[in-house]
């Protein structure tokens, strides 16, 4: 895949390529320190982002790339599951309508300290991540099942497949030539998949059998850590993950 900077304007902010075109108006970074990925979508009147980092200058810092490289105000954001490198970027999308799998506000409404005692475990300095905490958002709308958003000529689907990776995982599917399904971390391509207490480990294959049925052989897959992947990939993986937790129950 092209890095898209390479299409924006010379004096683009974000003209380094650290972007990569996954498809028209679709774009990917892996952001540093743990490789975690976002993604965003561009309408003809909005554009749409899909986590937001591990803290709030790398929120910043997305939103003001976003911006220039699509030339659209971010009105929405999706989070694919409530862990801090995906979530705490959340609050700088001022305005922004915020999306989630069912039961995450009330989760993130309880386990605020949990979640900044994890990013500091993790290597997230003190004050970026106390001051993330203080400020995180709650998703203003909660997906159960399958909801699609309309950005203007651009169609984006939101599917509920958890519980998986975590209790509230969320998949975004953006159909076009070709369809890209952002899988969060019910797909790593850098490391081996990750199992929290918060997962799923028996439910977890099962999440991404709907994965494959939501985007097909043809797809192309954003993992939430890694390079893009295929079908063959996804299947791959699920088959690992059966194996290694074929003993754990649901």
């Amino acid at each position: 895949m092209q890095p898209f900077g390479k299409d924006a304007k010379q004096d683009s902010p974000a003209d380094d390529r650290r972007w990569e075109r996954i498809a028209p108006g679709v774009l990917r970074r892996r952001l540093p320190q743990w490789d975690a990925t976002v993604g965003a979508v561009g309408g003809d009147n909005e554009a749409l982002v899909v986590d937001t980092g591990s803290s709030l200058l790398e929120g910043s810092e997305i939103r003001a790339e976003v911006t220039a490289l699509l030339g659209r105000r971010v009105t929405r954001v999706v989070l694919t599951h409530p862990h801090f490198d995906h979530i705490f970027g959340a609050a700088v999308f001022s305005g922004a309508e915020v999306y989630a799998a069912v039961g995450v506000s009330e989760l993130l409404a309880r386990n605020t300290d949990l979640l900044r005692d994890d990013a500091v475990a993790h290597g997230l300095l003190e004050d970026e991540a106390g001051e993330a905490a203080d400020v995180l958002v709650r998703p203003h709308h909660p997906v159960s099942g399958q909801l699609t958003l309309d950005l203007g000529g651009r169609e984006v689907v939101l599917v509920n497949v958890g519980p998986a990776h975590t209790e509230h995982d969320l998949a975004v599917l953006v159909p076009g030539t070709p369809d890209v399904v952002f899988c969060g971390d019910l797909v790593e391509e850098s490391g081996a998949p990750q199992a929290g207490a918060d997962a799923h480990p028996s439910r977890w294959p099962a999440a991404l059998d709907r994965l494959l049925a939501l985007g097909g052989e043809d797809a192309v897959y954003v993992p939430g850590h890694g390079a893009l992947v295929d079908a063959a990939f996804v299947r791959a993986q699920r088959e690992e993950l059966a194996r290694r937790f074929a003993s754990y129950g649901a």
